[in-house]
C-alpha cells in the first residue's frame, strides 16, 4: 500500500512540474526611431501566455529612472494576451538604449525587453523666430 501511495505522489508531482506558464512576446525590442523632444514616450510590449498555467508577472524593472514600466495587475490565463507598458522620458535628448526586465512564474523568466531610438534636441528657437 505504501508503494502505491508513493508512486501516486511521484506521478502527481511530475505532472504538476510539467504544467507551467510560458510568456511569448510579439517583439522583444521596440524601436522608437527618431522622436521629437518632449513627445509621447509610451510604448507597449504585447505578450501571450503560451503555457498551460496562469501567468503572473511579479515585477518589471528598468535600468534607470528615465524608463517607467507598468505590469498587468491580474494573472494572464493560458492562451490570453497581456501588455507591459513602457514610458520613456523624452525630455532627455540623445540615444535611447534601455532594458526592461520581466520577472514572472514563466519557464523563461526573467525575460529582457529592449527599447531603442533617438530623442531630438530641444528646439531652442523662440515663438517669434518660428
Amino acid at each position: 500500500m505504501k508503494k502505491i501511495f508513493l508512486v501516486a505522489v511521484v506521478l502527481m508531482t511530475s505532472f504538476a512540474m510539467q504544467a507551467q506558464a510560458e510568456i511569448a512576446f510579439e517583439q522583444e525590442t521596440i524601436d522608437y526611431g527618431n522622436v521629437a523632444y518632449d513627445s509621447d514616450g509610451l510604448r507597449t510590449f504585447v505578450f501571450t501566455n503560451t503555457g498551460d498555467e496562469p501567468l503572473v508577472i511579479s515585477r518589471v524593472s528598468s535600468t534607470c529612472g528615465c524608463t517607467v514600466p507598468e505590469k498587468p495587475k491580474e494573472p494572464i490565463l493560458p492562451g490570453n494576451k497581456g501588455e507591459i507598458k513602457v514610458k520613456y522620458d523624452t525630455k532627455r535628448p540623445g540615444p535611447i538604449r534601455k532594458t526592461v526586465t520581466v520577472y514572472s512564474n514563466a519557464q523563461n523568466s526573467p525575460t529582457p525587453l529592449k527599447i531603442k531610438g533617438y530623442v531630438a534636441k530641444k528646439d531652442t528657437k523662440s515663438v517669434l523666430e518660428k
